[in-house]
């Protein structure tokens, strides 16, 4: 999983440089609502809910827009029933990318993501296209000081959680589980006053698809950066890994 680690902390730094508030409520409140949907409203009875409102409130996002995010994943509130909508295919160089996304208009989703995969020249596959090559985790990623190999593993096991792999790459940490052990890596964790600053339960690939080619790595990030800023993806996950030198050109340039 280094390879997809490698591309995860990239995507991260670069969020941490360009994100916007406006872009991160929008982030929270569809994490809000997918949550809300799959487990009910009440967040002392869903960990993924609880884990998400606290983003929210690290993020200093008003009260009224969590409580309206949550009735939206309930089906109640403003707009109409949400569906859970997911498109599979390819993008440049064979790498396969998952878009799940959230829709009150599933003709108009359907056409925005066929759209986006024509325009960059990718292919839009039938369900199950590329899902095989996915598994869904539990995933946190931390930083700074709690950011420890070490100290995690030992909280974590004393614990009791089930952790499948916990990785520490520039100082952000990353932890792995299968999806039944969200809800008690969570509880350990706020336990301990350690603030993950991604919690979630997402899909991340069972092997890679190494890009060695700089055009290539340009042509799929672009993608992805594209698909990320729809308002109605929920989730953009692919199975990119990014040769050494590749990673090390495009971080670069993400710093210009």
């Amino acid at each position: 999983m280094s390879g997809h680690n490698k591309w995860s902390s990239i995507k991260h730094k670069k969020g941490a440089a360009d994100a916007k508030r406006g872009k991160i409520f929008s982030r929270i409140s569809k994490e809000i609502i997918i949550a809300a949907k799959e487990g009910g409203g009440d967040p002392d009875l869903n960990a993924r809910l609880r884990s998400a409102v606290a983003a929210a409130k690290a993020a200093n996002m008003p009260n009224d827009n969590i409580d309206r995010a949550i009735k939206k994943g309930l089906g109640g509130g403003e707009g109409t029933q949400m569906d859970s909508l997911t498109y599979e295919g390819y993008a440049a160089g064979g790498v396969a990318v998952i878009v799940n996304c959230l829709s009150d208009n599933r003709n108009r989703t359907a056409a925005d993501i066929r759209s986006f995969f024509t325009r960059h020249n990718c292919n839009l596959g039938n369900n199950g296209a590329v899902s095989w090559k996915f598994h869904r985790k539990a995933r946190f990623v931390i930083e700074g000081p709690d950011a420890d190999e070490e100290k995690l593993f030992n909280l974590l096991l004393e614990g009791g959680a089930d952790v499948e792999d916990i990785s520490v790459d520039d100082g952000v940490a990353e932890i792995t589980a299968a999806p039944e052990a969200f809800s008690d890596i969570l509880k350990i964790l706020e336990e301990n006053k350690i603030q993950a600053t991604e919690s979630t339960i997402t899909l991340i690939p069972e092997n890679t698809t190494v890009v060695s080619d700089i055009n290539v790595a340009r042509s799929v990030q672009k993608f992805l950066d594209a698909l990320e800023d729809y308002d109605d993806a929920q989730e953009v996950v692919n199975d990119m890994e990014l040769s050494d030198e590749v990673a090390e050109q495009l971080a670069a340039e993400e710093e210009e």
